[in-house]
């Protein structure tokens, strides 16, 4: 007969004695628990001691978090919260150097567990740890764990980051402008500013007083890749929470100091792969360097403003060499109407008017002047075979160059707050002070180009800018590390090649609807879809690494999980770092039995999500997150590193509770290979004969190797 729900079985430690073993009622009060646990040892006092786990981040264990007990878990007798707080803070404040040194050891590692930072905090130890840096008097190991302590338990929330003093901010302002700093400290530091900077205003203004850019692109130039992602980090804070009016001139002060080259070839060409954390930094600059293009774009030209009307004369000049004006005002009205005319605006007589729509704004003709000016050759190429084509098939350069820039500004979501858990950055965007100009200037050539090649005409205005849209989009997820790779791939998605690849995408839905075809269809998909099926299986097998959300991404910690062979249990646990290759069942201490499950919950209704889903920074977060609710009233929380695992562990876990496949990933590998079959099959049509009964589907072995590339 199995044992009660409330009932678990547990190991608990002692140091220099035998291990009890202990069947927990999680019924009874844990006081009372902890009580049995001490009588047997003979321990007075039950009230000064607590159960904390043997393995993992030992964390201490309360009636909060006693649910989280599993059979066969180690559990270890420890004195208490308050009374371990108690007794670091004397000791972290003793005069012995080896004695206060081991006390910081041992308080940054147990600052990360909560209970412990709510007693220890109370006792004002916060405070305590901010006058041992301010004093100066700490270096090195010392130093280190007091900076690794302070921050973990200042990110639980407990207090305010206000409280922080200004000779405590300068102290570790002065470990980032030293031109040598134990790296442990450096990094540490770098931490603490950020957190500043996030979660204070006012604590913004002193932090930006005391740290010098210059120094913090400095520490981009090392090797350490930790290193220079708490730098980027820390930019990336300033640069977010400054006011609207000192961002374009940070901008220009680290273009000065040459942040983009440096992040080029320190970083993106460096010897060193992108981890996941430094990926996110970069696209968090990259998303924040093109919101300095938000003002502009969302800007009305004033018709009324002669300068920005010189712009468009500028740009009529450049085109159409205004030296010989006539002279006459009327006549030079009417040439100028003819000109705006063939430079495409759609109001020929005052052209300020196509300017006024938001967005794109201002920042449309910002990008044709720069495409005018910096590449004159281009823009009067562009406006002149136009002109000279017949009237219905000319590209309107300036009703493009206006839709483009709309359409880029969507497509790099220009205005945008950036995506917490989001790695897409371009590396193309780091080649060039200009990049967003230049990008444009390389777009409105393939515009020009797919028009021809499609032979539009205004009719088809809407149609092109879809396949370039198209274009542009498919050649971005190439992520093209220059330029001019993008130029090449671009190339080689001509409008010709866009349309094979519709036609191919769209095989398996449209191309196949007569009555044998779908017949032949309804016979294959079982057999795939057991296919498909065995594939998640076997992801499931093989496990994946999980990170564990935290108040800061780059202190991550990671958590194993995966299906034993005989698809019977889960096997799961803590690591401490993510893992090279597969994890052994042994090194997995917890386990459910498959059997237990009772459901798979996904996005806002998983227990985790319920407080963040409204939040916009966790919307990938939102949609990468995955519950499994197993009895009697138990949870497994993930987050999957990507879409991709998401849609593994998903599908996989319906299979394994026999249950429908419906991922995005499923329907397109279910597309993809059936599409494959029937083209094989499709080879001998003419012959196929659909009988009244259809057999049943054949057993022999699929001919696909079906496998992917888990990197």
């Amino acid at each position: 007969m199995p044992p009660p729900s409330d009932i678990v079985k547990v190991a608990i430690e002692w140091p220099g004695a035998n291990a009890q073993l202990m069947e927990i009622d999680q019924k009874k009060p844990l006081s009372s628990i902890i009580r049995e646990v001490c009588d047997g040892w003979s321990l007075s006092g039950s009230e000064q001691f607590a159960l904390r786990y043997a393995d993992g981040p030992q964390l201490y264990i309360t009636e909060q978090s006693r649910s989280e007990i599993k059979n066969g878990t180690i559990l270890r007798l420890a004195i208490s919260p308050a009374r371990a707080a108690r007794q670091l803070l004397d000791r972290i404040q003793s005069h012995g150097i080896d004695a206060r040194l081991e006390a910081l050891k041992e308080l940054a590692k147990l600052s990360a567990d909560p209970t412990f930072a709510t007693e220890f905090i109370s006792m004002e130890g916060i405070g305590t740890l901010a006058r041992l840096v301010e004093s100066g008097t700490h270096f090195g190991e010392m130093l280190a764990f007091t900076l690794t302590a302070f921050l973990e338990l200042m990110d639980h929330g407990i207090v305010s980051w206000d409280l922080i003093s200004l000779s405590f901010i300068k102290q570790i302002a002065s470990y980032v402008n030293q031109p040598m700093v134990d790296i442990s400290i450096l990094q540490r530091s770098l931490a603490i500013l950020e957190s500043m900077v996030l979660n204070s205003h006012s604590l913004y203004h002193r932090v930006a007083q005391e740290i010098t850019v210059g120094q913090l692109i400095g520490h981009l130039q090392v090797s350490n890749q930790e290193i220079q992602t708490y730098a980027i980090a820390l930019i990336n804070a300033l640069f977010l929470k400054a006011p609207e009016d000192r961002r374009q001139e940070m901008a220009s002060t680290l273009a000065q100091k040459h942040l983009r080259s440096i992040i080029l070839n320190h970083v993106i060409r460096g010897n060193r792969p992108i981890k996941a954390e430094m990926a996110h930094q970069l696209y968090v600059l990259q998303v924040l360097t093109f919101n300095l293009l938000e003002e502009r774009m969302m800007t009305k030209m004033d018709p009324s403003d002669q300068a920005q009307r010189d712009i468009i004369f500028e740009l009529r000049r450049i085109a159409f060499d205004g030296e010989n004006d006539p002279s006459g005002t009327e006549k030079r009205k009417a040439m100028y109407t003819k000109d705006y005319k063939m430079l495409g605006f759609t109001n020929h007589v005052n052209p300020a008017m196509d300017f006024t729509q938001t967005p794109p704004g201002m920042l449309a003709l910002d990008n044709m002047l720069y495409l005018a000016k910096l590449h004159q050759d281009t823009y009067i190429r562009i406006v002149l075979e136009n002109s000279s084509r017949e009237d219905k098939h000319e590209c309107p350069f300036g009703r493009c160059a206006i839709e483009l820039t709309r359409m880029l500004c969507e497509i790099l979501q220009v205005g945008e707050l950036p995506n917490e858990g989001c790695n897409d950055y371009h590396p193309m965007f780091f080649t060039h002070d200009r990049a967003w100009e230049e990008f444009f200037c390389v777009c409105i050539q393939l515009l020009n180009k797919t028009w021809k090649e499609m032979r539009a005409t205004a009719e088809d205005f809407n149609k092109v800018m879809q396949v370039v849209r198209e274009q542009i989009t498919r050649t971005l997820a190439m992520k093209p590390s220059s330029l001019d790779q993008l130029k090449g791939k671009l190339r080689g998605l001509s409008y010709s090649e866009i349309l094979r690849l519709r036609q191919s995408e769209r095989m398996s839905q449209d191309d196949f609807q007569s009555p044998p075809i779908i017949e032949l269809r309804e016979r294959i998909q079982p057999e795939i879809l057991e296919l498909i099926k065995q594939q998640r299986l076997n992801r499931l097998c093989e496990g994946s690494c999980f990170r564990k959300l935290g108040n800061r991404r780059r202190q991550e910690k990671f958590w194993f999980c995966r299906l034993s062979l005989n698809h019977k249990v889960l096997h799961y646990g803590d690591l401490d770092e993510s893992p090279q290759g597969e994890v052994p069942f042994e090194l997995l201490t917890d386990k459910i039995p498959v059997s237990d499950i009772k459901s798979v919950v996904t996005g806002k209704d998983c227990p985790h999500m319920k407080e963040k889903s409204a939040l916009k920074q966790n919307k990938e977060v939102l949609e990468q997150a995955f519950s499994i609710l197993y009895d009697p009233d138990e949870n497994l929380n993930f987050v999957a590193p990507n879409k991709y695992e998401y849609c593994i562990w998903t599908d996989g876990l319906c299979a394994l509770l026999g249950r429908e496949m419906g991922s995005d990933l499923t329907r397109s590998d279910l597309d993809t290979l059936i599409s494959m079959e029937m083209k094989l099959r499709l080879l001998d049509l003419e012959n196929i004969t659909i009988p009244e009964a259809p057999p049943p589907v054949p057993k022999e072995p699929s001919t696909y190797n079906f496998t992917y590339n888990y990197g």
